[in-house]
């Protein structure tokens, strides 16, 4: 349990980051991260730093793929784990 959550920390982290790297190459107009990469790191359990990310820089605000999509799996991976810790 305990590499579980140490996992989430970082995975989070790592999100948080690309997310403000990929800010600062869009002011700069240069070569982006791949949305693919922010949803793959969603789903791999980095949901909250992707969703913080796009709030603390004002990120991929405009995109609907995003505004609904990170918030859905943030929902299906809390019933997740939920589900996870009452059936374990």
């Amino acid at each position: 349990m305990k590499f579980f959550i140490y996992y989430l920390i970082i995975i989070n982290i790592v999100s948080l980051l690309l997310m403000f790297v990929d800010k600062r190459k869009a002011k700069k107009r240069k070569s982006r991260i791949p949305e693919k990469t922010f949803f793959t790191l969603a789903l791999l359990g980095g949901s909250i730093g992707v969703y913080l990310g796009m709030y603390f820089f004002n990120h991929k605000t405009r995109h609907s793929s995003f505004t609904l999509g990170i918030p859905v799996i943030i929902i299906i991976q809390i019933l997740l784990l939920g589900y996870l810790i009452q059936n374990l």
